[in-house]
């Protein structure tokens, strides 16, 4: 198991093959799917595994938050090539609700920013929100990116984040 950040608040690391219950538990409440692609047990399986695989691959993957005091999962975050222009990276993250609210989106998103910008050579790192999605926003915007514009996916319309290398 490789660790990607740690502090005394929280711990990125990879996920462990035991751990698809904790995995798939996150995606059970609607409060925290609301804004997410996947939605049913299926996905969730297939998103770990694949995972799971990705860390062979490196340097991108999905990887669990836990607490760093109690080893409480707390959520994922993600960083890979993103989908609509892959000389940028993407990252992301999905928190259980309890730990909304706590700063813990923003660190790991600091967290990945650092990462993406330390393994790679990538001049832009990126995040995409949904519209009504204010509370991501808020947390894209203390962890230093900016809103650039917006995303047309399909019908789907997105609010786009992007800092560069040349802004650290």
């Amino acid at each position: 198991m490789r660790i990607h950040y740690q502090n005394s608040k929280i711990v990125i690391r990879e996920f462990l093959p035991a751990e698809l219950s904790i995995f798939c538990k996150l995606f059970k409440d609607d409060s925290v799917t609301r804004y997410l692609p996947f939605r049913t047990p299926e996905q969730y399986i297939e998103a770990f595994h694949d995972a799971l695989e990705d860390y062979k691959k490196g340097p991108f993957g999905r990887w669990g938050i836990f607490d760093a005091v109690n080893n409480d999962f707390i959520g994922m975050c993600l960083a890979r090539f993103f989908a609509d222009m892959p000389s940028q990276v993407e990252i992301g993250y999905t928190l259980s609700q309890a730990y909304w609210g706590k700063g813990i989106a923003t660190e790991s998103s600091k967290a990945l920013v650092d990462y993406c910008f330390t393994n790679t050579d990538t001049h832009e790192v990126v995040a995409v929100t949904d519209l009504d999605n204010i509370g991501s926003q808020k947390v894209l915007e203390k962890a230093g990116l900016r809103r650039v514009d917006n995303l047309k996916r399909g019908d789907i319309e997105l609010a786009y984040f992007m800092i560069r290398r040349s802004d650290l």
